[in-house]
């Protein structure tokens, strides 16, 4: 059996956060969603290799997302390509301006839901990137994309690191071609990204 297979994720039940109100794309609308979804009595840990098929469950997904703005004023973004051996086939190949990934069972002892939650996205941030940088970090949206099929299954939470100095660099060997890259130069090539960072592009910088 794989590991992603035997991996058990933070999930809510995509009832749930529809009777919250269901959305396409991005919402800014933090305060409808965050709280109820964390103080759900209906989260659970369930195995990976089910919830990637099953659409009656949304598993929770830190996204995050590097931005340097230089002297001279221009915004730039962390983007990479995805490697043949990062977790989700789906989006190998696939441009991505995001680094995140599953809330899993072994982040549990942290304590609150928000603590595990923080928990496990700073040891996804630990295990894919170095930040040797300053940073300020704000949450600010989510994402919901059910016209993919791996979109139906997640939902992301999305968080913005405003970094002092562009020293953000890949620890996964499958992090690939990465760098930071004006945000003008992004948006023309966003047919290459995957689904989730051209609706987050659009909807933060478009």
């Amino acid at each position: 059996m794989s590991t992603v297979a035997e991996e058990r994720v933070l999930v809510v039940p995509t009832s749930e956060f529809h009777a919250l109100g269901h959305f396409q794309g991005f919402s800014a609308d933090l305060a409808t969603y965050l709280p109820a979804l964390f103080d759900s009595e209906n989260l659970s840990y369930r195995p990976r290799g089910e919830m990637e098929q099953d659409p009656g469950f949304k598993q929770l997904i830190p996204y995050v997302l590097f931005r340097y703005t230089g002297a001279e004023g221009v915004e730039r973004l962390f983007q990479y390509t995805r490697g043949g051996g990062q977790g989700e086939s789906r989006l190998h190949a696939k441009r991505s301006v995001g680094i995140g990934g599953h809330i899993s069972s072994e982040d549990s002892q942290a304590g609150t839901t928000h603590d595990v939650y923080r928990e496990g996205m700073q040891r996804e941030l630990d295990e894919e990137v170095v930040i040797e940088t300053v940073f300020s970090e704000k949450c600010v949206g989510l994402i919901n994309d059910d016209e993919t099929p791996v979109g139906k299954v997640h939902l992301g939470v999305v968080h913005l690191y405003d970094v002092e100095h562009p020293n953000v660099h890949p620890r996964e060997a499958d992090i690939l071609n990465a760098g930071f890259c004006p945000i003008e130069e992004i948006l023309p090539e966003l047919d290459h990204y995957e689904s989730w960072s051209q609706i987050v592009v659009r909807a933060l910088f478009g």
